[in-house]
This record gives structure tokens, C-alpha cells and sequence, in this order.
């Protein structure tokens, strides 16, 4: 997922990863939909040269919309991002830590003797 800057701020946005043209080894289409300041329609297409040197393309609101439809037959796929909430885990817990020793759980307060006398 992308960010386009718009009035102030990063706004998050659909990416797309486009076919490379001649020239250029990597190419982005940004899509914002509706910035919500300005309520504009806002594409960006970003290009990285095989020099390394990077190009942008921005168009708002019906040149956004006539660009998008021009340059949408050559969209590979879309990005997306992985959302970690959502992946599986284990439940194995180790309860050492590096050096071997038993991790202490300070939560468990029957445990603790802070304040007793002790007579030896």
C-alpha cells in the first residue's frame, strides 16, 4: 500500500504495479480515491529509470480519471499488504531467556517476599 501527499498529509492508496516500459526497470500507479481535505481524485504513476533516477506523473480529479482508464490495461496486479493480525502463530513459549535462566514472571505477586522478616 502506497501514500500519495495531498493538502498536508499522507494518504493511504491503492498501488499497482504496471509493465515495465522501455527504459525503465520499475513502474507504480498510485489511486487515491477521495482525499478527504480536498475531496480531489489524485493518480500517481512513479518510475525508476535503470540509472536509478525516479520520475512522477500526477493527475487530479477528470485527468485522473481519463489517465487511469488509458494506462489500466497495462496493470500487472495489485499490491497489497500482508496483515499480521491474521497470521497464524504458535503457542510455544519459551520460558528461559539467552543465557539459560528461568524468566521471572513479576505478575504472580504470591510468589513475591518483599517486606517479610525472615528469621535464620
Amino acid at each position: 500500500m502506497g501514500y500519495i501527499h495531498c493538502c498536508s498529509g499522507l494518504h493511504k492508496t491503492r498501488s499497482f504495479v504496471l509493465a515495465p516500459q522501455n527504459g525503465y526497470s520499475i513502474c507504480e500507479l498510485d489511486y487515491l480515491k477521495k482525499c478527504p481535505v480536498c475531496e480531489n481524485i489524485i493518480v500517481q504513476l512513479t518510475r525508476i529509470s535503470e540509472q536509478n533516477n525516479v520520475s512522477t506523473i500526477r493527475y487530479k480529479n477528470k485527468n485522473a480519471i481519463a489517465f487511469l482508464k488509458k494506462i489500466k490495461p497495462k496493470i500487472l496486479y495489485e499490491k497489497k499488504d500482508i496483515d499480521y493480525s491474521k497470521c497464524k502463530r504458535g503457542k510455544f513459549y519459551l520460558n528461559y531467556n539467552e543465557y539459560g535462566i528461568k524468566k521471572r514472571c513479576y505478575s504472580n505477586l504470591s510468589n513475591l517476599k518483599i517486606g517479610l522478616n525472615s528469621t535464620i
